[in-house]
């Protein structure tokens, strides 16, 4: 007998700015007159990508838009010519590590990492790496250095990857043994790079300085050329992918860098492409009245030219989604922060801090528009609340709310909120997934990369490079080399 799967849900998500209208600040007509240049925005952007295919760059021009039709092209290819596409190959060298290793460490800064990090908090248990193996689907634990040059954590990581038998032959223990997947275009970022240093030393002390062994553990992704590209020919890794040309770090995570990790502990990288996909119809497709990316762009902009709403503030309730808004703050920053000009992006997850910011957001500056990440249905089954014991006597004085789920609670936090801000005319819009599942989260995170490069071209900034990023790296080197 037969047993058939329900296929799940691939709701869409849902923008809502409503209440930023009611605030009076500027109205739905006017995010209707907009309409016209959110569409040549929109134009260009898709322009911009059909002119990088063309091979149309300028001179010294930063153009980057391959992302946009990469998850249709990844999922195109893995359905026509599955064993010889770049999906199926992500999730063989995942499955051959899941298989090898209890812990994968992820080596990457800014993009290289940060969404990565997203998609396992977002999709994964949220103790996923406190769980023994078996809670956890046979699936290895995941870590994350080469972000920062901060000794103790880098220490307090190699603690942990030391196994008893440190310095001797290879572990026999499946539960002691791990693997590096380094993450960088050129190879040359100095925080990733010396963290590769260190930890391929532990590494190599963990196999028993086998070369064969730390060649299998050791999964670079990076460009065609360059220092990383180099090593993993050195090393003679069996499993390198690269980070397709036209694709920038911070807009990389539909490739390689976001999807082998993933595939790793368990998240399903189809359907999280599907949800990409899906999103780039609705971009292509829809009218700007009913398309989120350009209804996002569109408010956002009225709200910093019209009331001054310079802090953009993406407010998460849950506590699964603050890596996406901490992706997205670099996303937003690195792409739209230049000449002069440029949204500063804030996450704050609620209820949590609204006792440390909504203080702050309810009566301080009106410099700010808050985009509510609202999630409609949990992922587990409700939390209830229950009675206290016959050891007490309602102390606590909640006995009237017993029966009431953790949902419940947290839905009327939200419209206590949102009415406590509409009460002042401080501007908010709400930015629903009806769930957090890889579809949605793909959804999410195509949506916020097309509306910043819509954004950049509707203000004349070209959403691609980071210049000001490139002086740091210079000034710190010529320290380290005088």
């Amino acid at each position: 007998m037969s047993v058939v799967r329900p296929q799940p849900p691939a709701d869409p998500i849902h923008y809502d700015p409503s209440a930023v209208f009611a605030t009076g600040g500027f109205a739905s007509s006017d995010l209707a007159a907009l309409a016209p240049r959110l569409d040549e925005a929109r134009a260009e952007t898709l322009a911009d990508l059909a002119r990088f295919g063309a091979g149309g760059a300028r001179a010294g021009e930063a153009l980057d838009p391959a992302f946009i039709d990469l998850p249709d092209r990844l999922l195109a290819a893995y359905h026509a010519a599955r064993p010889t596409s770049e999906l199926f190959a992500i999730l063989g060298t995942a499955r051959r590590l899941r298989e090898a290793v209890d812990r994968i460490v992820v080596l990457g800064i800014g993009g290289s990492y940060m969404g990565t990090r997203a998609l396992f908090e977002a999709c994964c248990h949220p103790f996923h790496n406190e769980l023994p193996r078996g809670e956890r689907g046979g699936r290895p634990r995941l870590s994350f250095e080469g972000f920062n040059i901060d000794n103790d954590s880098a220490q307090g990581l190699l603690d942990l990857l030391r196994a008893p038998g440190h310095g001797g032959p290879p572990a026999a223990d499946l539960l002691e043994r791990w693997a590096l997947v380094v993450v960088s275009k050129s190879g040359g970022t100095l925080e990733t790079a010396v963290a590769t240093r260190l930890f391929l030393a532990a590494l190599a002390e963990s196999v028993g300085h086998d070369r064969q062994l730390l060649a299998e553990r050791l999964v670079p992704v990076t460009g065609k050329t360059g220092r990383l590209a180099d090593l993993a020919r050195a090393a003679g890794c069996p499993d390198v992918f690269d980070i397709p040309d036209g694709v920038g770090g911070r807009f990389s995570v539909f490739t390689a860098v976001g999807l082998l990790p993933a595939a790793t502990v368990g998240i399903d990288v189809v359907r999280l492409l599907e949800g990409a996909a899906a999103m780039n119809r609705r971009f292509r497709e829809a009218p700007a009245a009913e398309n989120p990316v350009l209804q996002f762009v569109g408010v956002s902009h009225l709200a910093e030219e019209r009331m001054g709403a310079t802090i953009r503030v993406l407010s998460s309730w849950s506590n699964r989604l603050e890596a996406v808004g901490l992706w997205y703050d670099q996303l937003l920053s690195e792409s739209l922060g230049k000449a002069g000009k440029g949204a500063t992006p804030l996450t704050t997850v609620t209820t949590r801090d609204l006792h440390s910011r909504g203080q702050q957001h309810q009566e301080g500056r009106r410099d700010k528009l808050i985009t509510n990440l609202l999630v409609g249905e949990p992922r587990r089954d409700p939390l209830i609340l229950p009675p206290l014991g016959t050891f007490a006597a309602n102390e606590d004085k909640l006995d009237d709310l017993v029966g009431r789920s953790w949902p419940d609670m947290l839905a009327a936090a939200a419209a206590g909120t949102n009415e406590a801000y509409a009460s002042d005319k401080r501007p908010t819009a709400d930015l629903v997934l009806p769930r957090i599942d890889e579809h949605t989260v793909g959804q999410l995170l195509q949506m916020l990369m097309l509306a910043t490069v819509v954004e950049g071209r509707l203000v004349g900034t070209n959403p691609y490079g980071q210049p000001g990023v490139e002086a740091y790296k210079t000034l710190m080197m010529k320290r380290l080399r005088p």
